[in-house]
Formats: structure tokens, sequence, C-alpha cells
């Protein structure tokens, strides 16, 4: 099977700004352009072929045609493919949010949970996130914050730089701030329940809503272990595991899983099965399960996820 390039599908969130689309130039008509979703096959967002005779087709549909080695034998024991692939611009504060595990979100929205992993690409001076809280609390105690608005300081606030990773387990409660340019690997799953929108108003000129009795029932309060240690092996879970590829590198699909290359800097050629292909960032890559060898030459930086 061939080598696919996908086209993300993106998403108009009102935190968004324009770094996608000026430094990885991602098309899109949307505007402010706050996420793509650069490998996915969730019906509320669908990433496309980018090129060839199947341009245009949805990966979902493509894999599907392919038949259940696409993707390889360690998803077999999946009901929907397990993964979702983003790249994130938060020009502004995102909500204080938090995303239940596989049962509840089986029981409660007929999708899988979501744990999530975040990579930080670019971050302006001062720029932080959210990450679990501070201390362990009572759900009283983040009742009463919402009611006068100091939730945050409850609250563990990270500073971040470039290169830094994080691993989100589902019932974290947390939050991307403003001037953060990220990727994030994560479940195949779009519930998030928000806890906290600093009263923001929509484009119609209502508050956004917010799953104040659904996340408090999801949430796990107290800290989160220190996880966001630099390292070539980013993350691992059952639904994806992380990567990160610098310059020159090599492997095999060799039937057990798909190989996505999410490229983050610099360019390159991704070469496999006789094919190659140049390759830049702002690009995402999908080898199916049986394409056999593979080799990245050049200059570039790259996540690769995969099933382990």
């Amino acid at each position: 099977m061939p080598m696919l390039k996908m086209e993300p599908a993106c998403k108009d969130y009102l935190w968004g700004g324009e770094c996608l689309r000026e430094k990885y130039h991602i098309r899109a008509d949307c505007h402010p352009l706050a996420e793509a979703w650069m490998l996915s096959c969730h019906p509320d967002g669908p990433s496309r072929i980018a090129q060839g005779p199947c341009k245009g087709m949805t990966l979902a549909d493509y894999a599907a045609a392919c038949g259940s080695g696409f993707w390889g034998k360690r998803c077999e024991s999946f009901a929907q493919f397990p993964m979702l692939i983003k790249l994130i611009d938060a020009a502004k504060d995102l909500s204080v949010q938090v995303h239940p595990g596989d049962r509840y979100a089986r029981r409660h929205e007929h999708q899988p949970g979501k744990a999530e992993m975040w990579y930080v690409l670019e971050a302006e001076p001062g720029a932080a996130i959210y990450y679990g809280f501070a201390r362990a609390v009572t759900r009283k105690e983040i009742r009463r914050s919402l009611q006068d608005n100091t939730l945050t300081k409850l609250l563990q606030r990270v500073p971040v730089s470039a290169g830094d990773r994080f691993f989100i387990p589902p019932g974290t409660v947390h939050a991307i701030g403003a001037g953060i340019l990220m990727a994030e690997i994560q479940q195949n799953s779009n519930v998030t329940y928000r806890l906290y929108d600093y009263g923001r108003l929509d484009a119609d000129g209502y508050p956004r809503p917010l799953q104040i009795e659904q996340a408090l029932a999801v949430l796990q309060p107290g800290p989160v272990a220190s996880t966001w240690k630099r390292s070539r092996h980013l993350a691992s879970c059952p639904s994806f595991t992380v990567d990160l590829l610098r310059g020159e590198a090599a492997g095999c699909c060799d039937g057990e899983s798909f190989c996505s290359f999410l490229f983050t800097a610099g360019s390159g050629e991704l070469c496999c099965g006789g094919q190659t292909e140049p390759v830049t960032a702002g690009e995402c890559w999908l080898l199916p399960a049986d394409s056999g060898e593979w080799q990245l030459r050049g200059n570039t930086t790259a996540l690769l996820c995969y099933l382990l």
C-alpha cells in the first residue's frame, strides 16, 4: 500500500490564532484556526487523503476499503481506530476542563474515554498550563471556587517551553494557557467536560456551556505526578505510543501496527516500499501496517505514533 499524506479537519474555536496557518501553511477557511485534526477517523472531524487517486476520501473510508490488515494486528482489539492526532494553537486561554475514562464515557457518551499527551512546539515567555490540583481538595471546595471565580487558585500552574511533554490521564483537570503551540495525541474521543471558562461569551454573545456535574463526577481531586521530563520516548498507553524523531531514522511496519509521522520542524524525505516523498513541517503521513521498512532522511523533527 502507498504512503498516505493526510489533509486535516480544522476547527475555529474562539481561543485559536493564526500560527497553524502561518507557521505550518495549513489551509483552512476558518478564522481563527484553533485545531488541525491531522490524523482522525472521528466523525466530528475526519481527516482525508491529500493526494493521489483517492484524494478527498476520508481516512476512515479508505481504511475500511483496504480491509482489517490496514491498521495492523494490534488494532484488532479496538472497536474503532483508537488514536487522534492534532496540532493546537492556543492564542488565548482554553477552558479548564476534564475528560472521562473509558467506563464513564462509554456508559454516558457512547464514546471511548480520553487520555492525551501534549508536546509543546512553541511557547511565549511566561506561558503555562494548568495540570491537576496543587493539593488534595474536596468537591465542596471546587464548587465554592466556581461560585467565587477562584478555581485556578486551586490548580497546579506549570510554566512550559518548547520540547516539554505532558501525559494527561482521564480525570485530570487541565487547561492550555495562551501563547502555546502544541501537538496533541489522544484517544479517539471528543468528550470534554468544561468546568470553568473565565466568564467568556461565544460569537453569538452567550456564555459557553459548562458541564460541571459531569466534570465533578469524573475528576481526580488531587495532584498529578510530575510527568513533564524530556525524553525521546514521549508517551505510551493502550491507545497510542509516541516517540520523538530528530534527523535521520529508520524502522519497519511489519504488520503489527501502522506508523504515523507528524512533522513539526525541518524538511526531508520519507522512503518506503520504493516510494520516496518530500516531507516538511506541518504535514502528517501514514504508513499502513504492512508497508515494510521505512527510512527518514534529512533534517526533520517528527512525532512517530503507533500502537505498542
